[in-house]
């Protein structure tokens, strides 16, 4: 009986245990918010806590003892709340957030979770989602060795103590992007206080003083099962690319020659080649990552004393707990980051060219779409036909004045049976046949796998060359809308045929020239070509072009894609074939996989180059609020190419497939390109802070007051009267009904000056401007009007621009937007 009984005990202890087991694997994660203030907001009221919360929109002493202890109290609150409401094992809390907002992430039960909404103090919960992530030749194309570095005191002095946080997939801190001892030794900043991990199998730590800060987060991930420590790596090395790369572009060494294959394809530097580098590692190869992570991320670095954030991460879908695109939970917690005075950069989205597909919708954060620079990769493939196909690659030419045989992949297999391995992917190079690739060009064929990441450039180069090939040609048949073609690097010769049309004369050549039995089995390999050389890069004067890719305006205010009355995005970057730092064991693009550096395209790329120049601006003018700079960059940019004439934007010809170049409009490129050299310089700024953003969220339409006061813990200033009337350097006006005037205010950062303001726009919107002049004082600030009347409802967006000259040379625009509607 003994023995039964004990049977019974262990069965019962059995089920209790299955039970937790399920009642965990339920388990989801949630971020809580809370009623009390965090840091950035603080006005006192606790007894026991001195305010913490900035008067003035500078940045928080994150050393400061009232900051300190006020943060200790909040995190002690958190947990208190769940130890009272919950027993110790059901819930696991993941992060307390304490600076820019009020909460905690936690992984827990629904049921729990429906506890925790109807707690006192509890503001809001919203389950856990995820994100997605979102330079040789760029210094020179934007002027910085001759125009700018050198009235800081040269590129080794260029971006000096500015620390720029980079939330995104980590850094391999070996890289000589990051290296510290090439240069003279970096010193403390005492300002920073970011903690520097130690990574686990070297024991050495990240820092080197170039990187003063290296922290990842993952308890997300790992609470969700989406964590593999073998491939994410639980430290802050760059597992992914993404992160050295986007370091490398802001911050990373100056004159880093770029080697692969043996060749050099220049010398690599960031925009501020002296300034820090603050990693927060929140992304992950197989998943991306969590909000609850990258909100730890951002939490972290604004705590730590960061001056600038990247963020080159976006939202893989709209939030649950607000339908107001400005108060999602990345946009709320950067308000406040921008309300402890760090400037924000974030990409735009790389869902272009349709519209309404920018996913940075903020006015308190700057939001960089992605422009194709001058430099462009070309090569040709010669037939023996006498044709020519264009196409790229990154190689060496066949051998001057040679033509080699071409044999297809299809028709070098050692077993039919392997067709089931895609052979024609040129892939696995044990499937073909050596005796008949060797010392001949192989015909591969670029399908589907390609695109997926299942396939690649680089693999198609390392079967051809291990096969002895003299080179290899990869034959595009068929392609759908928005497959970019970046030229790949390689160590043979090689080049894709990225034109359909094109590659079907190559196929048709190919055919016609390989004469085969009744079978289908060759006779022999007639077909003849050779390989141009495509390592040279040319320059254009039709540069700078809006990318394919970037996302496009207009700006939306919530997730039912209503369009709000500001301009996105704000600025143009270079975006596109940008070269920078790689990871060896990085993932993200399989063409560079174990390579140190790639050339990769995206906003994503285009962010840090205007987080770098923020830097610079920064570092000139220490005391700007992020507005300011934000502001400069804008104001300053052009809207003209390198042959002078208006900036064009890639985009699709109607339905069909073709890409065609238009001309752009600021839903393409904000205020324009950056210029670094005016940026420095600007004569005027529009400058803005906290209340100001609070003030253009209460006039939005639609948006509830007390959503508003939920996020912010502000009650609403409704005097701005309309959004539009926010002091940005742009103005958009997505409904306009008879005449609407808006106000601006401009400062003077420069010496004495007279400006004459004019205006233009469209035929079916009038403009008018006053004062038609104005003289500011150094420190100054003056008011102006626009004035916007329809003339005629086209149903569209009428666009224009506001300019500013100066009797000192300075020139100040801002784009005007706006789509008249009938009384």
């Amino acid at each position: 009986m003994a023995t039964v009984k004990m049977k019974g005990i262990s069965i019962g202890f059995l089920v209790v245990v299955l039970i937790a087991h399920f009642a965990f694997l339920k388990a989801e994660i949630y971020i809580v918010t809370l009623e009390e203030d965090p840091v950035v907001s603080y006005r006192g009221g606790v007894n026991g806590f001195e305010a913490t919360a900035s008067e003035t929109d500078e940045k928080i002493d994150v050393t400061s003892e009232a900051v300190i202890s006020y943060a200790r109290h909040l995190e002690k609150r958190h947990d208190m709340l769940l130890g009272l409401l919950f027993k110790g094992g059901t819930y696991t809390k993941l992060y307390s957030y304490r600076h820019l907002i009020n909460g905690f992430a936690v992984h827990t039960s629904p049921e729990q979770v429906e506890i925790l909404r109807r707690a006192p103090g509890v503001k809001s919960v919203e389950r856990d989602w995820k994100v997605k992530r979102l330079t040789t030749h760029t210094p020179e194309f934007l002027g910085l060795p001759t125009e700018v570095w050198p009235t800081g005191g040269g590129h080794d002095k260029a971006g000096e103590d500015i620390v720029i946080g980079f939330v995104d997939s980590g850094i391999f801190p070996s890289h000589p992007s990051f290296a510290a001892h090439d240069s003279e030794r970096y010193g403390p900043v005492p300002k920073y206080t970011g903690k520097c991990e130690v990574d686990p199998a070297t024991k050495k730590s990240f820092c080197n003083g170039k990187i003063i800060g290296a922290q990842h987060f993952a308890k997300a991930a790992i609470a969700a099962g989406a964590f593999n420590p073998s491939v994410d790596h639980a430290s802050p090395l760059d597992g992914d690319g993404h992160g050295s790369h986007t370091a490398s572009i802001a911050a990373g060494n100056n004159g880093v020659p770029v080697r692969m294959h043996r060749y050099e394809f220049g010398k690599a530097s960031g925009m501020a080649p002296r300034a820090r580098i603050a990693v927060y590692k929140a992304l992950y190869p197989l998943f991306g990552g969590f909000v609850a992570d990258v909100m730890a991320a951002i939490d972290h670095a604004v705590q730590d004393g960061v001056d600038i954030i990247n963020l080159s991460v976006g939202p893989n879908s709209p939030p649950a707990a607000t339908k107001t695109t400005f108060l999602n939970p990345f946009d709320a917690a950067l308000l406040s980051a921008v309300k402890a005075g760090i400037f924000v950069a974030q990409a735009a989205g790389n869902g272009g060219p349709f519209p309404k597909t920018v996913l940075s919708y903020s006015p308190w954060i700057t939001s960089v779409a992605a422009a194709i620079d001058d430099r462009r990769y070309k090569n040709h493939f010669f037939l023996g036909n006498g044709k020519v196909l264009a196409g790229i690659g990154l190689s060496p030419a066949t051998h001057f004045n040679r033509s080699y045989t071409l044999v297809s992949a299809n028709d070098a297999l050692l077993d039919t049976s392997v067709t089931r391995f895609s052979p024609s992917d040129c892939q696995r190079p044990e499937v073909l046949n050596r005796k008949l690739v060797e010392g001949k060009i192989l015909l591969c064929g670029y399908s589907f796998n390609f695109v997926v990441g299942s396939a690649s450039i680089k693999r198609v180069s390392e079967t051809a060359k291990s096969l002895g090939a003299a080179g290899f040609v990869l034959a595009v048949e068929s392609v759908t809308p928005g497959t970019k073609f970046d030229p790949v690097p390689s160590s043979i010769p090689g080049i894709v045929v990225t034109d359909v049309s094109k590659s079907l004369d190559l196929i048709d050549y190919y055919n016609v020239s390989t004469p085969r039995d009744w079978t289908g089995r060759v006779k022999s390999f007639e077909a003849k070509g050779h390989i141009g050389n495509g390592l040279k890069a040319t320059l254009h004067k039709s540069a700078p072009q809006v990318a394919l890719f970037s996302a496009r305006g207009p700006n939306i205010k919530d997730y039912s894609f209503r369009d709000a009355d500001l301009l996105k995005p704000d600025i143009l970057a270079p975006g596109a074939l940008i070269w920078g730092a790689w990871s060896p064991s990085g993932t993200d693009e399989p063409n560079y996989a174990g390579e140190a550096f790639a050339m990769i395209s995206g906003t994503s790329m285009a962010a840090p180059h205007i987080a770098g120049i923020a830097a610079l601006i920064k570092q000139k003018h220490p005391t700007w609020s992020p507005a300011a700079i934000k502001s400069a960059l804008m104001t300053t940019t052009t809207t003209i190419n390198r042959a002078g004439v208006p900036l064009q934007a890639q985009q699709y010809t109607g339905s069909s497939e073709e890409m065609t170049l238009v001309p752009a409009t600021p839903f393409d490129y904000g205020s324009g390109h950056v210029d670094p050299r005016a940026a420095l310089d600007p004569g005027l700024i529009f400058d803005a802070g906290y209340s100001d953003y609070l003030g253009f969220l209460c006039t939005t339409p639609g948006i509830n007051p007390h959503e508003i006061r939920n996020f912010t813990k502000s009650p609403c200033n409704f005097t701005m009267g309309h959004p539009s009337n926010l002091n940005s350097p742009s103005i958009a006006i997505s409904h306009l009904v008879r005449t609407r005037t808006v106000t601006r205010t401009v400062t003077n950062v420069a010496e004495e000056e007279t400006y004459k303001i004019s205006a233009r726009m469209g035929p079916s919107i009038a403009i008018e401007v006053n004062p038609p002049a104005m003289t500011l004082l150094p420190g100054a600030s003056r008011k102006f009007s626009v004035s916007l009347t329809v003339r005629s409802v086209t149903g569209s967006y009428t666009f224009g621009q506001v300019v500013l000259k100066g009797s000192r040379g300075h020139k100040v625009s801002i784009p005007v937007v706006a789509m008249g509607f009938k009384r």
